[in-house]
């Protein structure tokens, strides 16, 4: 990993950067990421919830100068002109025609509007980034095409439309997401935004590298 400035200018990580959700494992993480040469962008994932110390674990990474978004963004000035990244885990609730909804039993409800509520906070931290090129990074995908490989019994707790709306709206140019192990890599939004897939069991290798087009 740390060759990896001689090939890009900055690494995203998509969450699920522990196994248990354990501070132990976030300190691995940070010592891992904290000195590659190049700024490193993260969001949390479902697994670093588990144990529910997902402030702990932002707040340990933070400080080993690791970034992490979460119904939020920043800005980076590369070479080739300014990069705006926004993050969020994101939720699942599905796709159109078998999605969840607001509707019946509070717990259901609840699913959705949390749902709603992450992929609105992306869309604004989107909308906010003064930048030549916007990314949408979230653990969670935004659309069905990249969870191809996955039963579809489970693709609603995959991901959301949600958040291909967030993107779409925000003006992003590339949505980043992991979570879907067995997905495939390379989809795109309604409106045409590439999509990327990088869990690990997908990419086969340590990173991808994906080019702006500036």
């Amino acid at each position: 990993m740390h060759d990896i400035s001689m090939h890009a200018d900055v690494l995203l990580l998509a969450g699920d950067l522990t196994q248990h959700g354990t501070l132990a494992e976030a300190e691995i993480v940070a010592a891992e990421f904290s000195d590659i040469g190049v700024p490193v962008v993260a969001v949390l994932g479902n697994h670093d919830y588990q144990c529910d110390e997902q402030d702990n674990i932002t707040k340990l990474l933070m400080s080993f100068g690791i970034n992490v978004l979460e119904g939020s963004g920043m800005s980076l000035s590369l070479p080739g002109g300014t990069l705006g990244i926004a993050g969020s885990k994101g939720f699942g609730g599905g796709f159109p025609g078998r999605c969840a909804s607001e509707f019946g039993e509070p717990e259901m409800k609840h699913f959705a509007r949390h749902s709603r509520r992450l992929a609105d906070q992306l869309a604004a931290a989107l909308d906010d980034l003064a930048a030549d090129f916007r990314v949408a990074l979230t653990h969670y995908s935004p659309v069905p095409d990249t969870l191809a490989g996955e039963p579809p019994e489970i693709y609603p707790f995959l991901g959301s439309y949600f958040l291909a709306e967030a993107a779409d709206g925000g003006g992003a140019g590339l949505a980043v997401h992991g979570h879907a192990h067995a997905g495939t890599e390379c989809g795109a939004t309604p409106a045409g935004v590439p999509v990327r897939n990088v869990a690990l069991p997908v990419l086969r290798r340590a990173y991808a590298v994906y080019s702006c087009p500036w």
